[in-house]
């Protein structure tokens, strides 16, 4: 009754959602602080407006909002370069979709997002890892050529390192590459670098945006992606109808159009960042520099997987992910001073 492909695949596995109310939430890189004051008035406003009409199509309040915040690192943006969706992980499948078919093969490198592998299993593609130089780089083999190469994913910052490739390195990668390459900027804003503007120099370079970590709307879920018109016209093509309600347009739009709200939020995890690294690496962890909402730890010395079923037993819950060939390791995800003063504690 299924298809083959679906059947001998293994299911992503989201991170771990409790049901109790009153713990310490540090494993999905969830934004600790609520959003904006205005996303809840927006909301508020739409949901008396008309919620039994379908939605904006191509979410074009948000699209020009957008390209008139995002025009400081691509001057030369419009609303059309601009795709909407159901959280970045919609568009990284849009893109998948647009791009990989049966017997193709998907790159991306490892350790990182392991949503990739299941996005190019449902194609019935093949999946192309490739592991990461020890300092955290991409050599020549991510850009070296392959049959039937058809799309390549960068996480940028990295997950679960919360490592950057710089620009000028990305630019090079997709110089090199025989195909698209998609830069997932999930947590760019909490970086000091973007690829932005390598979309304006290479058409086959498109960067994907969530509102989930920086802006706080994990429950809402709403991303985009950035590319050059004539390639988000064929993108929207494979887009579900409608998949942006009004509720998380509106709140979208509101969210971004408040980058003081931005500029506030990101400089408070920044700085607890840069504590729980410090804090870390005080306790034997190798902790990799970080330029996410998160910090990755690895201490061979420890049994790291027992840390994390201590630590959930005292109700603070962080992500074990241990990765083929390379080291386990812990994700924490970078929470609010008393959170991280808390788990600190408890190691």
């Amino acid at each position: 009754m299924f298809r083959e492909a679906i059947q001998q695949m293994t299911a992503y596995v989201p991170g771990e959602q409790p049901r109790r109310t009153k713990v310490i939430k540090l494993n999905t890189n969830e934004n600790p602080y609520p959003p904006s004051p205005r996303v809840v008035e927006a909301i508020r406003q739409a949901a008396g407006g008309g919620l039994q009409k379908y939605p904006d199509a191509t979410a074009n309040a948000f699209r020009e909002r957008a390209a008139e915040v995002l025009s400081a690192d691509l001057p030369q943006i419009t609303p059309d370069w601009i795709l909407c969706g159901n959280g970045s992980d919609d568009l990284l499948t849009i893109l998948t979709r647009t791009f990989v078919g049966e017997g193709d093969r998907l790159r991306y490198p490892n350790p990182s997002y392991v949503l990739y592998k299941t996005l190019a299993e449902i194609q019935g593609a093949e999946p192309d890892a490739v592991d990461f130089d020890e300092d955290w780089s991409l050599g020549s083999r991510f850009a070296a050529a392959a049959d039937r190469l058809r799309l390549a994913f960068v996480a940028n910052p990295n997950s679960p390192s919360g490592t950057l490739v710089p620009p000028n390195d990305m630019a090079q990668l997709a110089d090199a590459l025989s195909c698209p390459l998609v830069v997932d900027e999930a947590y760019g804003d909490f970086a000091d670098t973007n690829c932005l503007a390598l979309v304006g120099a290479n058409e086959r370079v498109i960067v994907t945006r969530t509102l989930s970590k920086s802006y706080a709307l994990a429950g809402l879920r709403f991303g985009f992606c950035v590319a050059q018109p004539q390639v988000i016209e064929q993108l929207a093509k494979v887009k579900d109808s409608y998949n942006c309600d009004a509720l998380s347009i509106a709140a979208a739009t509101a969210a971004i159009d408040d980058q003081v709200w931005l500029h506030d939020n990101r400089a408070k995890i920044v700085a607890t960042r840069a504590r729980l690294m410090q804090a870390m690496r005080g306790k034997g962890f190798a902790v990799t520099q970080s330029h996410a909402n998160f910090v990755w730890c690895i201490d061979a010395n420890r049994d790291l997987k027992q840390l994390y079923e201590d630590l959930k037993a005292e109700g603070v819950f962080v992500r074990y992910m241990p990765y083929h060939g390379w080291p386990e390791g812990v994700r924490i995800t970078v929470g609010t001073d008393n959170q991280i003063d808390a788990c600190l504690a408890l190691i």
